[in-house]
């Protein structure tokens, strides 16, 4: 996956069939679908591949135990399939997760264990396990931070857990690999129009270069998430809004107060949510919030509301109190919900499940959904593309489609951090072997290696120190202050890798620790780190 190989591509192929706007989960999921199907596809993403929502999820690969409970029993039915295909098609990023509601009632558990059977029934055969009324000695057994005060018994379930950025390069991965074609920081700016007021084109910039692009083709999809009325916009300025942004927080704490490999999920907070703490790369995260916003953001920043909502329902639930200061990284995510109808506000108004809309000049936006449907998401866009401009293509693929790097479940070792690259381990590890920098570590608080970021840059398209530190790697969602003590290595190491001058790496490090400090809840100026 290399970034001028696919650049070049853009003047090489005269007409695309589809072009794909928009590299989160559901733009990734479309453009392998058609690709799949034999289509000409080319995927292009204004930022980085997952930049915005598809990095911050809570992640979780779910049927949405909520869901269930407001009786939206298709959507959790359709979600529990997805994520049983996903547990296949991508092993070494999707795994099975027990999770544990403590119940301080002694109706809770009885509750509990009969809604989350109809939600293991629903699973059917892609069932990742049968629910459990535990005691509550069993359940301070597996819980034992959980608050003991009032405590009756806890419900098991299982579900899914996953790490959402890197399972969007794989997908990114295998779309080059099944003849598609990806580019990143590659802006649309305009939609091209023929005599009839038909789509037939995009116009693109590159965000490097600023080279300005004209690209043809027979479909545009518009899969840009919280910014899909920005496209909508440029097809049709009248439109109306399709798209409402809701957002979700989430704070990451040390493993200490967890100190489980079971998750929390925490059924009814105070104002009707749903919380989780979740075991996450040895740390532990907790989230979500759900605020309607006005408008969405790249960078969007976690609300003063937002982040006490969260340390005070950890701190009823956990024995360990979170504070501010325990706070290792804060992320916020914008969910694209489809708008409600004239005049609802509340979220639990807008659909969870997905639309795939058409406009009379032939362009197709898919709105709404979740990561654990973004495969049906996409095939439903296809077919609808295929459908009503008339393309001669076959049924989707995808189902059973092995994504980049999987490999069978029980081949994956937990053990080590390396597990997210699946059947690219052993070249990291020759990597790491082939120079002894490599197998340093980028901080020494964290396992990840110099090997990684290398291969980042020459395999995974990886531009800034952000696509490394907060996407390829992990670090900036797991700990801030570490990210930011890394900044310079990576900076002189991109530098060294694309022959840049050190006044590009001096830039990059000052712009990317500026944008780290969003992730604290208080100023950190960098440490020195030695790799001696």
């Amino acid at each position: 996956m290399k970034r001028n190989e696919e650049l070049s591509k853009l003047t090489s192929v005269q007409e695309w069939d589809f072009i794909v706007i928009g590299g989160g989960a559901s733009g990734l999921g479309s453009a392998l679908d058609a690709a799949s199907r034999g289509f000409k596809t080319l995927l292009l993403e204004s930022h980085d591949f997952a930049k915005a929502t598809s990095s911050r999820s809570t992640k979780l690969v779910h049927g949405g135990v909520r869901y269930l409970a407001q009786g939206d029993v298709g959507l959790v039915k359709e979600a529990l399939k997805e994520r049983g295909l996903l547990a296949q098609n991508a092993a070494h990023v999707v795994k099975n997760q027990s999770f544990i509601i403590p119940n301080y009632t002694w109706w809770g558990g009885i509750y509990y264990k009969i809604g989350l059977s109809v939600y293991d029934f629903l699973a059917g055969k892609l069932s990742l396990g049968k629910t459990k009324y535990i005691s509550k000695a069993k359940t301070i057994e597996k819980l034992p931070t959980i608050e003991q005060h009032n405590l009756a018994s806890g419900v098991v379930y299982q579900d899914g857990q996953f790490d959402d950025a890197r399972l969007a390069i794989n997908l990114s991965q295998t779309l080059i690999e099944k003849g598609g074609s990806a580019v990143n920081y590659m802006k649309v700016t305009g939609l091209l129009k023929n005599d009839s007021g038909k789509i037939n084109g995009v116009k693109a910039e590159d965000q490097f270069s600023n080279q300005q692009y004209e690209l043809r083709t027979k479909a545009v999809i518009n899969a840009t998430g919280v910014f899909t009325n920005d496209i909508l916009n440029m097809n049709n300025p009248k439109h109306g809004k399709f798209v409402v942004p809701s957002q979700g927080i989430h704070l990451v704490l040390d493993k200490s107060f967890l100190k489980s490999d079971d998750a929390i999920m925490i059924p009814k907070t105070s104002d009707g949510r749903v919380l989780f703490v979740v075991p996450w790369h040895d740390r532990a995260l907790v989230g979500t919030t759900d605020t309607l916003l006005e408008s969405p953001n790249f960078e969007p920043h976690a609300l003063e509301s937002e982040i006490n909502f969260v340390l005070n329902t950890a701190r009823q639930y956990l024995a360990k109190k979170p504070t501010r200061e325990d706070v290792k990284s804060m992320f916020a995510g914008l969910r694209p919900l489809a708008a409600p109808k004239e005049g609802g506000k509340n979220t639990k108004e807008v659909s969870r499940s997905h639309k795939v809309i058409t406009s009379d000049t032939g362009l197709v936006s898919i709105i709404g959904g979740k990561w654990t449907t973004y495969r049906k998401m996409a095939q439903d866009t296809v077919d609808k593309a295929v459908e009503i401009l008339h393309l001669n293509g076959g049924p989707s693929q995808t189902e059973n489609m092995s994504i980049h790097g999987n490999i069978k479940a029980e081949l994956v070792d937990r053990t080590s951090h390396l597990y997210v690259y699946g059947s690219d381990i052993p070249a990291i590890k020759a990597l790491q072997n082939s120079d002894p920098q490599y197998s340093k570590k980028i901080h020494p608080d964290h396992a990840f290696t110099i090997a990684e970021a290398v291969w980042a840059i020459r395999h995974e398209m990886a531009e800034t120190i952000e696509d490394i530190l907060a996407r390829r790697v992990r670090l900036l969602f797991l700990d801030a202050r570490a990210a930011i003590d890394s900044a310079h290595t990576i900076a002189q190491l991109i530098a060294k890798e694309k022959g840049y001058s050190q006044e590009w790496a001096n830039d990059q490090e000052k712009e990317f620790i500026e944008l780290a400090q969003g992730y604290l809840l208080t100023p950190y100026s960098p440490k020195t780190i030695t790799h001696n």
